[in-house]
């Protein structure tokens, strides 16, 4: 069995693998870059290597710096993760031949199904059904313009190097065919440096089904069941989930076989999937499943598998990469309930979900998923790498629970103050079409006008976070955490009053008015005991950020009037004004101290200090007139 580990990855799946490791008894060896000096998988692993500056083509893609780190520490063996350098032949044939293990594929398995044109005709060879098209040598916009014709529109061209979803164009019509081959041509050069291409029949009610297989060196490949990835947006996976909604039975056995059909034909060992494409427009039929491609590594969805087998790829994978066999046969696997896998990112959906890196201030998951993620609170999300925060996967028996409790466990986390596409991930999850098991690749984009979140809260969200500052801010004491977080509160706040109060907050800057009512409201709500004084408000997966202090930088319970209250219990340890004495808008009248930090109070406009109830050393309550400034007239 390997004994130390060289993980030549970051992130979330670096985190994933370091954990069964652990687990295992295996020493691990991190690998990091400029931007990931103070990383989460730098600070789990066992022993970190510094490999170069941020950019990942000066760093994770150098497999010189990579084999050397391995060297330099005594690492035994390499994990390539998902990604970066997991499916690059010749970095495996490097790796081999420094004489350490590469945990995944041999490098012919990964050349043989790298190209899709190659693939396809091995797949073809081995039985497996493909999907009608065209993949021959001759590459002339006139060959292809004609096997186009042939095909019928709409069709697909698919670079044959390609992958994520680069190099591939729909071709609704004849006369539109030049022009997108020339296109896709241009996009798979820059991105594979290969601009061939193939032609593949339009499927025009496509759900994307794959199956996890696995071989050993010793022959055996079982295979581990499928998973639906049809919910996607431009080509990128959205949600995950294992088994597939609607696969009878009889489609499973074919399919699957077929799969371990796929990988016995390139001599397949360790962890990949087969990727098909099914033609859903009469449900999930054998004669209408496509073999698509094989991804000859890890895949970022495989927790799902992992839920519903009872299985750790990760640790077969170092146990098939120490020479033993597959640990369980084929009729020793079963599937064991629902799971379904969401991807946190790091974007913003209201803006093209363009990332947005920065760093994590305030971090908290639900209870009761599996969360996958490479960062805590007080980390950043580098723009050198994928914004990827969190996979939240959620496991129950039956497919209608795994949707509730993920759906409950998006709603009570939050993240901020990065925008994320929380609140997306909900909004498609709560689809009815989703939820029927009515799903395709087109889905997403067919609903993209009611997948948005507000920009601004509701006001069932303002009046939790209203109740939940009354509530904090009364009693504080007994919930704080050593963060200067109060954490309670996460599966639902309930606060139960016998007369309606009025909070002001502050909302992008605007402000709002919070009722704490006396009815229970279902929104999850938490506090963070900054000087800001923040309260997050999670609803339908969307974080609003609302603030107890305005943008002026005024309690929230400074009354419009100019009553200015104390916002929290405390001491007041500083007066700079006197009564009777004119103000500016933004002058400091006081500072009181409460939790070990200091919160400045100021004048909300130009005017008059009267009634100055405050003095220097007073203790105070939260709510009390410490003074009030009238306005000038």
């Amino acid at each position: 069995m390997i004994t130390k580990l060289l993980i030549a990855n970051r992130g979330e799946i670096a985190c994933r693998i370091i954990r069964t490791a652990r687990e295992m008894g295996v020493a691990t060896v991190a690998v990091y870059s400029d931007a990931d000096a103070k990383a989460l998988h730098v600070r789990q692993a066992d022993k970190a290597v510094h490999i170069g500056p941020s950019p990942a083509a000066e760093s994770y893609l150098v497999g010189e710096k990579i084999i050397a780190a391995a060297k330099e520490t005594g690492a035994e063996a390499i994990h390539p993760g998902y990604g970066f350098l997991s499916e690059n032949a010749d970095f495996a044939r490097a790796v081999i031949a420094a004489g350490l293990i590469w945990v995944g594929p041999k490098p012919e398995s990964i050349e043989a199904m790298g190209l899709k044109d190659a693939a396809k005709e091995r797949m073809i060879a081995a039985g497996v059904p493909v999907t009608p098209g065209y993949l021959g040598e001759d590459q002339s916009v006139e060959r292809l313009k004609k096997e186009a014709d042939a095909i019928g529109y709409p069709v697909l061209i698919k670079a044959v190097a390609g992958g994520g979803g680069k190099g591939m164009r729909k071709v609704d019509a004849p006369e539109n065919f030049a022009a997108d081959l020339e296109s896709c041509r241009r996009e798979a050069k820059a991105s594979f440096s290969n601009d061939e291409v193939l032609l593949e029949k339009w499927i025009t009610s496509p759900r994307h089904i794959e199956v996890q297989v696995f071989g050993d060196s010793h022959g055996n490949v079982v295979h581990l069941f499928e998973r639906d990835c049809s919910l996607q947006r431009r080509h990128q996976k959205v949600i995950e989930e294992a088994p597939a909604p609607g696969m009878d039975e009889a489609t499973r056995a074919e399919i699957c076989a077929a799969a371990v059909r796929a990988a016995k034909a390139v001599d397949y060992e360790g962890a990949g999937t087969i990727e098909f494409i099914a033609d859903a427009s009469e449900g999930l039929r054998a004669d209408r499943i496509f073999f698509m491609e094989m991804n000859t590594r890890l895949q970022v969805e495989h927790p799902v598998t992992e839920e519903i087998t009872g299985v750790d790829l990760v640790e077969w994978q170092l146990r098939v990469a120490s020479g033993e066999p597959i640990p369980l046969k084929q009729e020793e696997l079963s599937i064991n309930g629902h799971a379904i896998e969401a991807r946190l990112y790091a974007e913003d959906p209201a803006k093209g979900f363009l990332p947005s890196p920065g760093t994590i201030s305030n971090l908290e998951f639900a209870r009761g998923p599996r969360i996958e993620t490479g960062v805590e609170e007080g980390d950043r999300v580098s723009p050198n790498y994928d914004p990827m925060i969190a996979k939240i996967i959620f496991h129950a028996t039956s497919r209608d629970d795994a949707i509730e409790g993920l759906l409950a466990s998006l709603n009570y986390s939050y993240c901020a103050p990065l925008n994320t596409n929380q609140g997306f991930l909900f909004e498609c999850l709560d689809l009815a079409e989703f939820r029927g098991g009515q799903l395709d690749t087109g889905l997403i984009e067919r609903k993209s006008d009611v997948l948005l979140s507000p920009d601004s809260p509701s006001q069932s969200a303002v009046n939790a976070a209203a109740n939940r500052y009354r509530g904090d801010f009364l009693d504080w004491s007994n919930s704080l955490s050593p963060s200067g977080v109060l954490r309670t509160g996460m599966f639902g706040f309930r606060l139960n009053r016998s007369a309606q109060e009025q909070v002001t907050l502050h909302s992008n800057g605007d402000a709002v008015v919070g009722h704490t009512v006396p009815s229970g409201i279902d929104v999850a709500v938490c506090t963070t005991m900054t000087a800001e004084m923040l309260i997050f408000a999670t609803e339908r997966g969307q974080t609003y950020t609302l603030s107890a202090r305005g943008p002026d930088g005024t309690g929230a319970t400074s009354a419009a009037d100019g009553a200015i209250l104390a916002p929290m219990p405390g001491k007041v340890i500083a007066v700079d004004v006197s009564d009777g004495q004119a103000v500016k808008a933004g002058d400091r009248l006081m500072v009181l101290e409460a939790m070990k930090m200091e919160h400045a109070l100021t004048a909300p406009f130009d005017g008059t200090v009267t009634e100055l109830a405050a003095s220097e050393g007073g203790q105070v309550q939260v709510e009390a007139v410490l003074c009030v400034v009238e306005p000038t007239e």
